[in-house]
């Protein structure tokens, strides 16, 4: 349900059929074990857990086919190991550590849902400003960084000419910041504020 909410590859069917079908896994194998000792009288080698670790294993494939790449990013890694820890949630309720799971879904829950609120990580942002009227529009716009204590990074731009053009002020400018935040701001708040301004045709989150 967290990675629906969040709009991510592999929702809720997903990992309910991940962690059942780890759940079949670990039951086939004790109950193998089980009828095994009562099929065969005499001394029997197997290897348990070999079924088990075919779950780990393969796991990994439904989970890279989570991660994509857009746009020079990396994206569904989180998605990728909800979905391994979903399985070994499975194998571990199908062993019948039926505690281990119940904490542990807890903590995985925690990581998703909480971690990122008492941790705060700032990646850096890049965010493309589409305006006119350069002057004005970028003082405005240095102004609203430096209050809200905004670090540029980088600064990326270009100019389009405006076909009918009779001054400079017509040209469309195009910059693109990589940005640092204060941990108070919200990168949206950034996105919101600056749209607002008149001279600002566009302002896009931007991954180039």
């Amino acid at each position: 349900m967290e990675r629906e909410y969040k709009n991510r590859p592999a929702g809720l069917r997903t990992h309910v059929l991940v962690s059942l079908g780890a759940c079949v896994i670990a039951l086939i194998e004790s109950l193998f074990m089980y009828d095994l000792s009562d099929l065969t009288p005499g001394p029997v080698t197997y290897n348990f857990g070999r079924m088990s670790a075919q779950v780990i294993s393969g796991i990994g494939f439904l989970g890279a086919g989570t991660i994509f790449m857009q746009e020079k990013k990396i994206g569904g890694l989180t998605t990728a190991a909800s979905l391994w820890n979903t399985a070994c949630l499975g194998l571990a309720t199908g062993y019948g550590y039926y505690w281990m799971s119940i904490i542990v879904c807890i903590l995985v829950l925690g990581v998703l849902m909480i971690l990122q609120r008492i941790i705060p990580v700032n990646s850096l942002k890049r965010v493309e400003v589409r305006f006119i009227h350069r002057q004005e529009t970028m003082s405005y716009i240095n102004d609203f960084f430096e209050k809200s204590g905004i670090k540029v990074l980088n600064l990326d731009f270009h100019i389009e000419n405006a076909a009918d053009r009779t001054t400079q002020e017509d040209n469309i400018y195009t910059n693109i910041y990589t940005l640092h935040l204060p941990s108070s701001l919200n990168y949206t708040d950034i996105i919101t504020h600056l749209s607002t301004y008149k001279n600002i045709q566009v302002v896009r989150a931007t991954n180039t």
